[in-house]
């Protein structure tokens, strides 16, 4: 009845693989961030031209006079991305922090046994 513990091995720790993998997210998103960028901008121009093509369509509803979208579109310039990127890396770069705090807390409690 004389059983030795196995020794502690890290890759055994899920909190090692979710860090991991948290940090791989945060450099996929390094990697991709022009690109998201670039395919965020159409999405969201997209969106916007939906949107006051539906406000169009219901001022002709309700009667008043229409609105010549093509003579209100003009370029705004450079805005801010309605759904930017950092708000998803800030997400992965809170779980990865998380998650290695679990593991040095579970590192500690295996090196006390």
């Amino acid at each position: 009845m004389n059983a030795e513990r196995e020794p502690f091995r890290i890759t055994d720790s899920p909190w090692f693989w979710a860090m991991l993998f948290s940090l791989m997210s945060l450099v996929g998103m390094g990697l991709i961030a022009t690109k998201f960028d670039a395919r965020q901008r159409q999405i969201e121009n997209r969106f916007l031209g939906r949107k006051q093509a539906a406000t169009e369509r219901n001022r002709r509803a309700a009667g008043l006079p229409p609105i010549d979208l093509a003579a209100e579109a003009f370029d705004h310039g450079p805005r801010p991305r309605m759904v930017p990127l950092w708000t998803l890396a800030t997400g992965a770069a809170l779980f990865a922090a998380g998650s290695a705090a679990m593991l040095v807390r579970e590192l500690r409690a295996s090196q006390r046994q």
